[in-house]
């Protein structure tokens, strides 16, 4: 356990809190079960390594992750057991989704040490409620997902601006007088400012990497596939990165690879799980909430600029911008008369020449335009929808 510590106690000791994520201030860190999840890459474990060093005393305070060669012949629970003898009352456990029986250890760890408290990350392609042993009642669990271009601004640029809430951006009160062209800033993020680890070199290529991880590891891993599927999910993510939007056709889709039709909407699922795709949905209403699918984007801009180089398409940018944004605290649906409805409210995407022709017929309607710098009446710039989080 000596190995873990120190281990643990160099890698808090080197982390940065000059920059905090959104979600850090969001989670009650009071609960003796939480857990974080998100897709690769987004900054799950600099941010518990962050609340590590902002707020607790690392003589009382253990981080591991489950790849250490330490699990390989040792057990969480047995980890448990020994750190809480020892003094220990904080345990942060990361990338627990590799981690064999990790519901059934985790459920045994929270009952059999009440005055321990346990932080997990994993992947989001980690379902909570399908744990073998019900934990869903224990733990307190967080989604994350990657920066905001508000996010961007200050990790990259330190430019520091509040958040501002749909009413306000719908009310014109946006005011960043900080950046006063923030159009160049903003084609920057959309390319490469979504995941904090593109402040290192070789961004395309890391960012390959995680698409290569997800869709051949974490997802296979979780849904018990086996490596030719691992494959498909690969050539069905190219599908939709070629398609501006993706408008899902599972016959011809299963034609294509050569697989059932009645396993490309649980493929799709995984995939957005996993932070590949976003998904988005008719709204049915009554008890069955959200209907089938209308449209499937790439997950976040940066995907569409590093898997869709000969197929860009501006408009899929666009909207694919505007949904993962607003997805962080709205429920955005299908819309019969624009692009996107939160609530009552209908919302059309589009550049700086886009008219007010789609929204005519609209009781609540915005018109969101790329390419501009200031809103008026009911038109909206688009990068302000990045200021939320």
């Amino acid at each position: 356990m000596h190995a873990l510590f120190e281990y643990a106690n160099k890698l808090i000791s080197d982390t940065e809190t000059g920059f905090i994520r959104y979600a850090y201030h969001q989670i009650n860190w009071k609960n003796r079960l939480i857990g974080l999840i998100g897709p690769r890459g987004v900054g799950k474990t600099t941010l518990v390594l962050q609340y590590i060093k902002n707020n607790l005393d690392i003589r009382q305070t253990l981080y591991v992750t489950v790849e250490d060669f330490y699990f390989a012949k040792n057990r969480l629970t047995d980890l448990a057991d020994t750190f809480v003898k020892s003094g220990g009352t904080y345990l942060f456990i990361d990338e627990i989704h590799k981690y064999p029986d990790w519901s059934k250890e985790l459920k045994l760890i929270y009952d059999y040490h009440k005055d321990l408290n346990v932080v997990f990350t994993g992947s989001s392609v980690l379902d909570i409620k399908k744990g073998s042993s019900d934990l869903s009642r224990r733990a307190l669990v967080y989604t994350m997902q990657g920066l905001s271009f508000r996010e961007y601004l200050a990790l990259f640029h330190q430019i520091k601006v509040p958040k501002f809430s749909l009413e306000d951006i719908l009310n014109l009160k946006v005011d960043v007088p900080q950046i006063p062209h923030p159009l160049p800033l903003f084609s920057d993020y959309l390319k490469k400012g979504y995941y904090p680890f593109s402040l290192e070199d070789d961004f395309d290529l890391r960012l390959q990497q995680v698409v290569n991880q997800t869709l051949e590891t974490d997802i296979p891993v979780y849904a018990e596939m086996n490596v030719a599927t691992g494959r498909k999910l690969k050539q069905l993510l190219a599908i939709v990165a070629e398609s501006a939007p993706f408008k899902p056709n599972m016959s011809k889709i299963a034609d294509m690879l050569n697989i059932s039709r009645n396993n490309i909407a649980d493929y799709l699922l995984y995939m957005e799980e996993a932070g590949m795709v976003a998904q988005l949905r008719a709204e049915t209403g009554g008890v069955r909430g959200l209907g089938k699918v209308n449209k499937v984007y790439l997950d976040n801009t940066n995907l569409v600029h590093n898997l869709a180089k000969e197929n860009q398409n501006k408009g899929n940018v666009r909207e694919t911008f505007f949904l993962n944004q607003l997805r962080v605290s709205h429920q955005l649906t299908t819309s019969n008369v624009a692009d996107f409805k939160i609530n009552t409210i209908d919302f059309e995407v589009g550049g700086k020449n886009k008219g007010l022709k789609q929204i005519k017929t609209a009781a609540n309607g915005f018109v969101v335009k790329d390419d501009i710098e200031k809103g008026y009446l009911n038109t909206i710039p688009l990068w302000h929808f990045g200021l939320m989080y």
